[in-house]
């Protein structure tokens, strides 16, 4: 739709402009004839006034020399439709060689088509000196009203107007063919182009279905190893949970159920320690019991459920710091903040992807964790003083733990940045919260 749009536009402004040429052109040719014309009146008004020039200027009867004047210029002519006339400056015709019914009639209340007073105009200027005037007039030839050009001069001793003029049909002609070749080319251009648009968007159709068969066997793909690492992950989580099973709870069950044993058989033959057995089977009881809660615990911490973010770090970096010997320092805002479910569980989560990656590869001694709640949304920082590594090389090498928590982030339309140098690395992540509606 956009190359459409455009192509569009681009046929509408190249009209527009061919339009604008066409009348330039015709213009510029309509003044170039118009020059001309005006040349060629000049020159035969001036072979008229030379044929009269000579009664004109001798004097004596007045009369006799304006009838022998008349009767010449009534004989001069130039093709058929090219003539002389002359008015008084009354608007009386006196010669019309064309039209002998308008001689002796005032025509000066007569108008062309376009309401224009067409003698008073020639008489208004042949008196100013112009002598040019262009009026609507019935040609000779064809008997058809055409555009005329007239020039006329004003003989004052006698009171005379004389003048001729040509009719203008070929320079509308002239114009109206370059006017319509103009029209031809704008339609064979709109055409070409409208093919170029075809082709154009045949192509793009085809680049943008290829396009799409390829995004799609992507997401395909992307889709199936999506599938095969939740598919691994949860096999893994599996693993872990059937190992800390088999491992912790299992061995101290098979313990606690032996001194459980030990204390039936001594006490059925009347031996001795029977309570000291009893107690330590209690003993690996309780132990038992706080094995159950620690993975029930890693699997979905209660304590966020029912005392919220804040609390659950905390708890999380306590622990931490206890079972490994690692300071953590832990800057956290005052009351509960106010996230949603998901967002809550997802910084935990990160928070304890970031605890595992310090105790198996960064060799720290110290970590400081900051937990706060901004305008921007909630923002989570944690920083230690492990040996360090480059970010881009271990996310390329599938270092699992940051591509979880760079996933989650972008997940909840979140920010994730990773920085990190010897003695210094930083995970930095902030997401977009909105408050939980007060009922």
């Amino acid at each position: 739709m956009p190359l459409l749009l455009a192509i569009s536009a681009v046929g509408v402004l190249v009209k527009y402009r061919a339009g604008q040429l066409a009348e330039q052109q015709a213009a510029l040719i309509e003044e170039n004839f118009m020059a001309a014309k005006r040349t060629e009146l000049k020159h035969y008004l001036g072979l008229a006034l030379s044929s009269i020039e000579r009664l004109y200027a001798a004097g004596g009867d007045e009369a006799q020399s304006q009838a022998q004047a008349k009767a010449i210029l009534a004989k001069v002519n130039y093709g058929d439709d090219g003539y002389f006339f002359v008015y008084d400056t009354s608007g009386r015709n006196l010669v019309h060689p064309r039209q002998p019914d308008l001689v002796g009639h005032s025509l000066l209340n007569l108008t062309d088509p376009q309401g224009r007073y067409v003698i008073r105009a020639l008489l208004d200027s042949a008196q100013q000196g112009d002598g040019y005037l262009r009026y609507g007039w019935k040609k000779p030839s064809s008997g058809q009203l055409t555009e005329k050009l007239s020039y006329v001069v004003l003989l004052p001793r006698w009171g005379w107007v004389i003048g001729t003029g040509i009719y203008l049909d070929d320079v509308e002609r002239a114009t109206s063919l370059v006017r319509e070749r103009a029209r031809v080319n704008v339609h064979a251009s709109l055409l070409d182009l409208g093919g170029i648009a075809l082709v154009a968007v045949l192509l793009v159709f085809a680049g943008g279905l290829a396009l799409n068969i390829t995004e799609h066997r992507l997401a395909d793909n992307k889709l199936k190893v999506l599938a095969q690492r939740i598919v691994n992950l949860q096999e893994e989580e599996r693993a872990r949970v059937s190992r800390e099973l088999h491992d912790g709870i299992s061995q101290v069950l098979v313990s606690t159920q032996f001194h459980f044993e030990l204390a039936e058989h001594k006490l059925e033959t009347g031996g001795e320690g029977a309570v000291a057995d009893l107690r330590k089977g209690l003993s690996g009881l309780a132990e038992s019991i706080f094995e159950v809660r620690r993975i029930s615990h890693g699997l979905r911490p209660s304590i966020l459920d029912t005392l919220g973010l804040v609390v659950a770090i905390v708890q999380l970096a306590n622990e931490f710091a206890q079972r490994t010997g690692i300071l953590v320092e832990v800057d956290k805002p005052t009351g509960r903040l106010d996230v949603p479910d998901d967002q809550a569980v997802a910084l935990f989560r990160i928070a304890q992807e970031a605890f595992t990656n310090i105790e198996r590869h960064a060799g720290a001694s110290e970590i400081k964790v900051q937990l706060a709640q901004r305008n921007d949304g909630v923002w989570l920082e944690i920083i230690d003083n492990g040996r360090g590594f480059d970010p881009r090389n271990m996310e390329r090498a599938g270092g699992i733990g940051l591509r979880n928590i760079r996933e989650r982030v972008e997940h909840l339309a979140g920010q994730f940045t990773l920085s990190s140098t010897t003695g210094h690395t930083c995970l930095r992540v902030t997401l977009p919260v909105i408050p939980k509606a007060t009922p």
